[in-house]
Protein backbone atom coordinates (compact mmCIF):
# COMPACT_ATOMS: atom_id res chain seq x y z
CA UNK A 1 0.00 0.00 0.00
CA UNK A 2 1.75 3.14 -1.20
CA UNK A 3 1.11 6.44 0.56
CA UNK A 4 -1.82 7.61 -1.20
CA UNK A 5 -3.75 4.86 -0.87
CA UNK A 6 -2.42 4.66 3.04
CA UNK A 7 -3.50 8.71 3.64
CA UNK A 8 -6.84 8.04 1.29
CA UNK A 9 -7.88 4.89 3.73
CA UNK A 10 -7.05 6.66 6.98
CA UNK A 11 -8.49 10.21 6.05
CA UNK A 12 -12.12 8.08 5.22
CA UNK A 13 -11.52 6.46 8.46
CA UNK A 14 -11.23 9.33 10.43
CA UNK A 15 -14.19 10.54 8.52
CA UNK A 16 -16.41 8.18 9.26
CA UNK A 17 -15.62 8.22 12.99
CA UNK A 18 -16.33 12.17 12.85
CA UNK A 19 -19.71 11.30 11.23
CA UNK A 20 -20.52 9.02 14.00
CA UNK A 21 -20.31 11.67 16.43
CA UNK A 22 -23.64 12.42 18.44
CA UNK A 23 -24.59 16.21 19.88
CA UNK A 24 -23.62 14.59 23.38
CA UNK A 25 -20.62 13.26 22.46
CA UNK A 26 -18.55 16.57 21.87
CA UNK A 27 -17.17 16.73 25.61
CA UNK A 28 -16.85 13.23 25.79
CA UNK A 29 -13.29 12.06 26.96
CA UNK A 30 -11.11 10.02 24.81
CA UNK A 31 -7.63 7.38 25.12
CA UNK A 32 -5.94 10.57 24.70
CA UNK A 33 -6.72 11.39 28.47
CA UNK A 34 -6.20 15.39 27.86
CA UNK A 35 -8.54 15.86 25.36
CA UNK A 36 -12.42 15.88 24.70
CA UNK A 37 -13.26 14.45 21.33
CA UNK A 38 -13.98 18.26 20.32
CA UNK A 39 -9.73 19.03 21.27
CA UNK A 40 -9.27 16.04 19.27
CA UNK A 41 -11.09 16.32 16.44
CA UNK A 42 -9.77 20.08 16.88
CA UNK A 43 -6.04 18.48 16.35
CA UNK A 44 -6.99 16.92 13.33
CA UNK A 45 -8.88 19.25 11.82
CA UNK A 46 -5.91 21.95 12.59
CA UNK A 47 -3.41 19.54 10.79
CA UNK A 48 -5.34 19.28 8.08
CA UNK A 49 -5.70 22.75 7.51
CA UNK A 50 -1.68 23.40 7.61
CA UNK A 51 -0.77 20.65 5.20
CA UNK A 52 -2.06 22.59 1.82
CA UNK A 53 0.22 25.46 2.84
CA UNK A 54 2.77 23.23 3.92
CA UNK A 55 2.97 21.43 0.55
CA UNK A 56 2.52 24.24 -0.86
CA UNK A 57 6.24 25.37 0.20
CA UNK A 58 4.98 28.04 2.90
CA UNK A 59 7.50 28.28 6.33
CA UNK A 60 6.04 27.99 9.34
CA UNK A 61 6.35 31.69 10.28
CA UNK A 62 4.25 32.32 6.77
CA UNK A 63 1.17 30.10 8.19
CA UNK A 64 1.32 31.70 11.25
CA UNK A 65 -1.16 31.25 14.14
CA UNK A 66 -4.31 30.93 12.13
CA UNK A 67 -4.79 27.63 13.01
CA UNK A 68 -3.96 27.49 16.40
CA UNK A 69 -7.18 27.56 19.33
CA UNK A 70 -10.36 26.49 17.91
CA UNK A 71 -10.76 25.77 14.47
CA UNK A 72 -14.16 24.18 14.96
CA UNK A 73 -16.47 26.87 14.85
CA UNK A 74 -20.08 26.46 15.26
CA UNK A 75 -20.72 23.22 12.19
CA UNK A 76 -17.22 20.75 13.98
CA UNK A 77 -18.18 18.12 11.09
CA UNK A 78 -18.52 20.91 8.24
CA UNK A 79 -15.77 22.53 9.41
CA UNK A 80 -13.80 18.72 9.27
CA UNK A 81 -15.14 18.24 5.78
CA UNK A 82 -13.89 21.07 4.00
CA UNK A 83 -10.61 21.05 5.69
CA UNK A 84 -10.20 17.26 4.79
CA UNK A 85 -10.91 17.97 1.22
CA UNK A 86 -8.57 20.49 0.82
CA UNK A 87 -5.90 18.44 2.26
CA UNK A 88 -6.77 15.54 0.30
CA UNK A 89 -6.41 17.42 -2.89
CA UNK A 90 -3.20 19.32 -1.68
CA UNK A 91 -1.58 15.80 -0.84
CA UNK A 92 -2.74 14.30 -4.70
CA UNK A 93 -1.17 17.89 -6.49
CA UNK A 94 1.52 16.49 -9.07
CA UNK A 95 4.91 16.40 -8.06
CA UNK A 96 4.24 16.41 -4.08
CA UNK A 97 5.99 13.11 -3.07
CA UNK A 98 9.13 15.02 -4.48
CA UNK A 99 8.99 18.00 -2.25
CA UNK A 100 10.10 19.27 1.30
CA UNK A 101 8.00 20.81 4.03
CA UNK A 102 8.93 22.88 6.70
CA UNK A 103 7.77 21.43 10.31
CA UNK A 104 8.68 22.44 13.96
CA UNK A 105 11.70 19.53 13.63
CA UNK A 106 12.89 21.71 10.66
CA UNK A 107 13.14 20.40 6.87
CA UNK A 108 11.38 16.76 6.17
CA UNK A 109 10.78 15.17 2.99
CA UNK A 110 6.94 15.42 2.22
CA UNK A 111 6.61 11.49 1.98
CA UNK A 112 7.82 11.38 5.28
CA UNK A 113 5.41 14.28 6.55
CA UNK A 114 2.84 12.60 4.72
CA UNK A 115 2.98 8.87 6.61
CA UNK A 116 3.40 10.94 9.98
CA UNK A 117 0.09 12.48 8.50
CA UNK A 118 -1.29 9.19 8.02
CA UNK A 119 -0.29 7.67 10.81
CA UNK A 120 -2.05 10.35 13.25
CA UNK A 121 -5.29 9.74 11.06
CA UNK A 122 -5.40 6.31 11.57
CA UNK A 123 -4.33 6.40 15.59
CA UNK A 124 -6.77 9.35 16.29
CA UNK A 125 -9.41 7.47 14.32
CA UNK A 126 -9.01 4.81 16.47
CA UNK A 127 -9.13 7.01 19.71
CA UNK A 128 -11.94 8.69 18.72
CA UNK A 129 -13.97 5.27 17.48
CA UNK A 130 -13.19 3.92 21.29
CA UNK A 131 -14.38 7.34 23.18
CA UNK A 132 -17.47 6.66 20.65
CA UNK A 133 -17.76 2.86 21.93
CA UNK A 134 -17.56 1.89 18.19
CA UNK A 135 -15.17 -1.11 16.90
CA UNK A 136 -11.41 -0.05 15.88
CA UNK A 137 -12.13 0.68 12.53
CA UNK A 138 -8.35 0.44 11.33
CA UNK A 139 -8.42 -2.42 8.60
CA UNK A 140 -5.50 -4.91 8.32
CA UNK A 141 -4.40 -3.96 5.44
CA UNK A 142 -3.61 -0.32 6.73
CA UNK A 143 -2.59 -1.21 10.17
CA UNK A 144 0.03 -3.88 8.72
CA UNK A 145 1.30 -0.94 6.22
CA UNK A 146 1.50 1.68 8.26
CA UNK A 147 3.48 -0.67 11.53
CA UNK A 148 6.36 -0.92 9.28
CA UNK A 149 6.72 2.46 8.48
CA UNK A 150 6.20 3.37 12.47
CA UNK A 151 8.23 0.38 13.75
CA UNK A 152 11.56 2.10 12.94
CA UNK A 153 10.72 5.45 14.19
CA UNK A 154 9.15 3.98 17.70
CA UNK A 155 11.94 4.99 19.65
CA UNK A 156 12.51 8.58 18.56
CA UNK A 157 9.03 9.35 19.50
CA UNK A 158 9.03 7.76 22.80
CA UNK A 159 9.94 10.45 25.37
CA UNK A 160 8.83 13.07 23.38
CA UNK A 161 5.45 13.09 24.56
CA UNK A 162 3.58 12.59 21.19
CA UNK A 163 2.90 8.65 22.57
CA UNK A 164 2.56 6.67 25.32
CA UNK A 165 4.90 4.01 25.47
CA UNK A 166 3.77 0.58 24.33
CA UNK A 167 1.33 -1.87 25.76
CA UNK A 168 2.16 -5.03 25.55
CA UNK A 169 -0.28 -7.40 23.28
CA UNK A 170 -1.25 -11.31 22.87
CA UNK A 171 1.25 -12.56 20.01
CA UNK A 172 -2.12 -13.51 18.32
CA UNK A 173 -3.36 -9.79 17.86
CA UNK A 174 -4.13 -8.47 14.60
CA UNK A 175 -2.20 -5.85 13.09
CA UNK A 176 -4.97 -3.14 14.07
CA UNK A 177 -4.33 -3.73 18.06
CA UNK A 178 -0.69 -4.06 17.59
CA UNK A 179 -0.57 -0.38 15.85
CA UNK A 180 -2.20 1.15 18.53
CA UNK A 181 -1.08 -0.74 20.96
CA UNK A 182 2.66 0.19 19.99
CA UNK A 183 1.62 3.91 20.21
CA UNK A 184 0.76 3.58 23.62
CA UNK A 185 -2.99 2.68 23.32
CA UNK A 186 -4.70 -0.04 25.08
CA UNK A 187 -6.69 -2.34 22.47
CA UNK A 188 -10.21 -3.53 23.26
Amino acid sequence: MDLFAAHGNALDLFDRAVHAIGPQDWDRGTPCTAWSVRDLVNHLVAEQLWAPHLLAGATLDEVGDRFDGDVLGTDPVATWESAAAAARSAWLSPGVPGRTVHVSAGLLPAEEYGWQMTIDLAVHGWDLATALGEPNPVPAELATRLLDVVRPMVEDIQGSGLVDPPVAVSPAAGAPARLVALLGRRPR
